[in-house]
């Protein structure tokens, strides 16, 4: 009985030593104060966020590195991949960037590029520093963004503010299988190209449970994106959660198979917008569309489809828009609208708006001047349950 015990006893250690062995190697942290870096609100930190970056990226297994409760400034930086191991950036404290444009060089003050399970979370704050008096802003220079994510893969960012943005304040360019929830990002109403999130180029995207305030789009989807999943965003103030611009590029792409869901809009001037050129230049479709449970709230264009798009006129009319708009679903869509005409389907003469489902839309006019309308130019659908306004489609 002993040498059986023996036997198992040993076979057991056996089996712990083989698994601790085969275990994967445990993530270490990467605290940015050890690479020198000092929270005191006015010191450059960027050498020190970009050395403790290199040690976490060059390392194996799963890697962290670790931003503490304290006001970190820092001029601009580019963290890029690959990475051998998976790497988390948490966040916990305030980052600064510098207030005057001149000073960040690149297209975003934090840049990630090239790199595949990328986490960026955290309860800290990230801070573009902008200066909302007028003259502080260029029409003819591109503002930088707060963090763009260029070519990152199998990632997430969740958890974070975002204040103060220069231009939007989180950028994506050909981004896959990208998570986006619970992120608070915030700009007065009348701060110019402050859009939320942008996204180009990009496919299998979640955005959720995040709010979204800014001085342009919500949410631009623009070209070459596919497959998303938005779900209870509360956008406002704003411009709403806008397809394009688009048309006006020769080198863009499809749009294609996106779902807005359980959403509200508060105070923005659109709710549910596609805008494009009115230019023969770029011919390519916008399909595969639904929008369902969505509540305005004292919007000025609930449902905004805009095929002669001119941000500041006069624009030059080159000829009617070449995108096709087509298989888009608006179901149960309610609330409120300042603008008489609540869903305005103005679609391209060359390219008809095609498949377009209305199914239970309940918008009324807030106004003085008559009950909520609609308006159609070249759309062509179907509509039913309740509809009100009356429905315009062929």
């Amino acid at each position: 009985m002993a040498c059986t015990t023996d036997v198992f006893k040993n076979m057991f250690l056996f089996l712990l030593v083989v698994a601790v062995a085969s275990r994967p190697a445990t993530g270490k942290i990467f605290d940015v104060r050890k690479y020198g870096a000092k929270g005191d609100g006015k010191t450059d930190n960027a050498n020190a966020f970009i050395k403790a970056w290199e040690d976490a990226c060059a390392r194996s297994g799963r890697n962290r590195i670790y931003i503490p409760r304290k006001e970190f400034y820092m001029s601009d930086v580019e963290f890029k991949g690959p990475c051998k191991g998976k790497t988390v950036f948490f966040n916990n404290g305030r980052l600064l960037a510098p207030v005057h444009a001149k000073h960040i060089k690149q297209d975003a003050w934090i840049n990630f590029q090239y790199i595949d399970y990328l986490v960026v979370t955290g309860h800290g704050t990230i801070d573009g520093s902008r200066s909302w008096s007028s003259s502080n802003f260029d029409m003819k220079r591109r503002l930088p963004a707060n963090i763009a994510f260029d070519f990152v893969r199998k990632s997430r960012i969740s958890g974070l503010i975002s204040l103060n943005s220069k231009s939007e304040h989180l950028n994506f360019f050909c981004v896959d299988h990208f998570n986006i929830s619970h992120v608070n990002l915030t700009a007065p109403g009348n701060s110019p190209n402050t859009d939320g999130i942008k996204i180009g180029m990009s496919s299998n995207v979640k955005i959720r449970d995040s709010h979204i305030g800014s001085g342009d789009d919500c949410i631009a989807i623009l070209s070459g994106n596919t497959n998303f999943d938005i779900r209870n965003i509360t956008c406002g103030p704003g411009h709403g959660i806008s397809v394009g611009s688009l048309g006006k590029h020769k080198e863009e792409k499809n749009v294609e198979n996106v779902r807005v869901r359980d959403t509200v809009f508060t105070g923005t001037s659109n709710g549910i917008r596609f805008k494009t050129w009115e230019s023969p230049v770029a011919e390519i479709t916008v399909s595969g569309f639904l929008y369902e449970n969505i509540k305005m709230v004292d919007v000025q264009h609930p449902v905004n489809m805009e095929q002669k798009y001119c941000p500041y006129p006069p624009c030059p009319k080159l000829g009617d828009s070449h995108v096709q708009i087509r298989n888009v679903t608006l179901k149960n869509i309610w609330g409120t609208s300042r603008n008489k005409v609540a869903v305005n389907l103005q679609c391209s003469r060359s390219f008809p708006c095609k498949d377009i489902q209305l199914i239970n839309i309940n918008l009324t006019h807030n106004g003085s001047d008559g009950p909520a309308t609609a308006l159609c130019e070249n759309a062509r659908g179907s509509a039913r349950g309740k509809m009100f306004p009356p429905s315009c489609l062929n």
